[in-house]
């Protein structure tokens, strides 16, 4: 069961998102509950009572909580990295703005069923990816992380280290080898670093602003193929 919040002043795109995704529900036959909002503080609300969305649809120009606001609440305010937020908007230049909250797309108004589909297509994949784990052995002992808690991988000599919020763990390794078996989210910036573009809340074109305030360079011949991954514009 997903639930899935949209949220949106107008209620004629409350109800054409929510029979889209519906549409989508029934073809995928997948189980969805279905929540909408029409302020931002009213959604808000819902969440502060502890009340769970794995989906968020959020209008980024609300009339009082801007979508902005309400996604820096989630993610700093409730400490919630793992809802998948994808902002709406009539406009298609806000992009940049939005990485400090960290959504998972970015939708142009007016929204088509095939667009809803792309974007639930990758939110119903990524919940599940978050779920799954990488396994390493360091010397007898094997250990599993959850790919959505992973920062980074950096290569030191023959070592990798896998960073998280909570720990570092490493492993020994090639960083080439590894980023072979790594699910879509993770990207090669450096000859030494792949990240989780999850917990990306800063880009430019030499390098990314981690979550936990980490700053790495993105080397000149990788630059381009992360711009064109990290980067998803609606």
């Amino acid at each position: 069961m997903y639930n899935i919040g949209i949220c949106d002043d107008g209620r004629k795109i409350c109800s054409s998102i929510e029979n889209m995704i519906l549409l989508y529900t029934r073809e995928r036959e997948i189980q969805a509950d279905t929540k909408v909002w029409y302020t931002g503080e009213g959604l808000c609300s819902y969440l502060r009572q502890g009340n769970h969305i794995d989906i968020l649809f959020l209008d980024i120009e609300l009339i009082e909580l801007t979508g902005m606001e309400v996604g820096d609440f989630i993610r700093n305010r409730l400490e919630n990295r793992e809802m998948q937020i994808v902002y709406i908007s009539g406009k298609a230049s806000y992009a940049q703005q939005l990485f400090k909250t960290q959504p998972m797309d970015f939708l142009v108004k007016p929204i088509t069923q095939p667009r809803i589909n792309e974007v639930m297509d990758l939110a119903v994949k990524i919940i599940g990816k978050k779920s799954e784990t990488f396994e390493f052995k360091n010397g007898k002992e094997h250990y599993y992380i959850s790919y959505g808690e992973i920062l980074y991988f950096v290569s030191e000599g023959r070592k990798i280290k896998i960073i998280t919020p909570r720990e570092e763990k490493e492993f020994y390794g090639k960083i080439r080898e590894l980023e072979k078996n790594l699910p879509g989210e993770f990207i090669t910036i450096h000859q030494s670093y792949i990240i989780n573009k999850e917990h990306v809340i800063r880009y430019t074109y030499e390098m990314v602003e981690l979550v936990n305030g980490t700053i790495l360079t993105i080397s000149k011949a990788n630059r381009k193929q992360v711009r064109e991954k990290i980067l998803r514009e609606g």
